[in-house]
């Protein structure tokens, strides 16, 4: 039985711990959050013992922790967690900067656990069909991901919270590193940024941008892979991909192929894949230093974007 605890109940934390309980073989040992109304409500839903601070969950036996508080406290809690040998997922970005973030993964490594990051998009279906489609022709990149302004989120602005997905996505689907990269954002709704257009060159020669903002009326999320022999669509929200054949300047004329997908829900398959992990004694799927490659990429944005 693998005992497990989740530290913030908003609305990811919320998801985390929903997903927990539906597990065989996980036992929630218990949650923390500050708010007394948040901890009632997930006692009363789960069943689950609530406490209002993160150093009375850390004296009952844990494997793993969710660590789901807002960005600026994820340095501080994710270093309680690991200092007790605590295997610990914490959602992205992993902490507030690079600095913080090299810590962290320098904990984990001193008391030898596992450090996964919540990059949740890795585990949705149509990325990874994506990443099963792209050859080694890509040409570029294009990843739109915008909606409304969250007043729920006021720790960091759209770069940190929406684009951390993208950075990290076209890591992932180009195998590649960020060699240069430019940026430009504006702040029109609260005090960090709510829009941003990010321009990269990886080091294997892909092109990437990223179009992100918080002044959409609804919610966009969809890739535009260029390959040299193929051109592969995908809607991350309703999980739908479409590869489209080279044109040909002959007919004139190209097919489009329709990739069938089954509905899954991201973070199951993200915490599932963490606990597996530390059952087999296997690398998490997303480590430490992938988090910390998505930091050092944020610092070199918001030096462009000065």
């Amino acid at each position: 039985m693998m005992k497990v605890g989740v530290v913030g109940l908003g609305w990811m934390g919320r998801v985390h711990l929903r997903n927990y309980t539906e597990m065989a073989d996980v036992e929630v040992v218990g949650v923390v959050d500050v708010d007394p109304k948040a901890r009632e409500e997930v006692t009363a839903q789960f069943g689950v013992k609530a406490f209002a601070t993160l150093e009375e969950l850390l004296e009952l036996d844990i494997d793993a922790m969710s660590v789901c508080v807002p960005t600026s406290l994820h340095h501080e809690t994710g270093l309680k967690i690991l200092s007790k040998k605590i295997n610990a997922i914490i959602e992205k970005p992993l902490a507030a900067t690079a600095a913080e973030g090299q810590e962290l993964v320098d904990k984990a490594a001193e008391m030898g656990v596992a450090l996964m990051v919540g990059h949740v998009e890795r585990f949705n279906p149509a990325v990874e069909r994506v990443k099963e489609l792209i050859g080694d022709d890509v040409i570029s990149i294009q990843i739109e991901r915008v909606g409304p302004y969250p007043p729920r989120i006021q720790d960091v602005g759209v770069i940190k919270d929406l684009g951390s997905h993208d950075i990290d996505l076209i890591r992932y689907l180009t195998g590649s590193e960020y060699k240069s990269v430019y940026a430009v954002s504006s702040t029109s709704l609260g005090k960090h940024e709510d829009s941003a257009l990010i321009t990269a060159e990886m080091e294997n020669g892909v092109l990437a941008n990223i179009s992100t903002n918080w002044v959409t009326p609804y919610k966009g999320r969809t890739i535009n892979v260029a390959c040299e022999s193929k051109y592969i669509q995908a809607n991350l929200i309703t999980q739908e991909v479409k590869e489209y054949s080279a044109f040909s300047t002959y007919d004139k004329s190209y097919s489009v192929r329709e990739w069938p997908l089954m509905f899954r829900e991201p973070v199951k398959e993200e915490l599932t894949q963490f606990l597996n992990a530390l059952r087999n004694g296997t690398p998490v799927p997303i480590t430490g230093e992938d988090g910390l490659e998505v930091l050092k990429t944020f610092e070199r944005i918001f030096e462009c974007a000065k």
